[in-house]
């Protein structure tokens, strides 16, 4: 899902900022990451949780896909907590 243009929810930059995460940086992980999950049900658009590596730091990137105007959406941006993913930050623990 390569949109020509991606969107910054006002929500997601508040986030990015507080966390430290520049929008270069979520957009490296949209372009170049791995899809963790897909949640094709979630409204208006389908979603899916990215993962990637910015230097030496993991990143999660919600995003979201407007398939009719040809537009990704982040949602959020975090750097997942060890302690609720398992090594690689490829899966939640149990």
């Amino acid at each position: 899902m390569a949109a020509e243009k991606v969107i910054f929810r006002v929500h997601a930059l508040q986030r990015m900022f507080e966390r430290g995460i520049t929008v270069e940086d979520a957009r490296r992980v949209i372009k170049t990451g791995e899809v963790l999950q897909d949640y094709p049900d979630d409204t208006p658009y389908p979603s899916r949780l990215v993962f990637g590596w910015v230097a030496e730091r993991p990143l999660h990137v919600v995003v979201a896909y407007n398939k009719a105007a040809g537009e990704e959406i982040v949602i959020t941006a975090y750097e997942p907590a060890p302690a609720q993913w398992e090594s690689g930050f490829k899966r939640r623990k149990r």
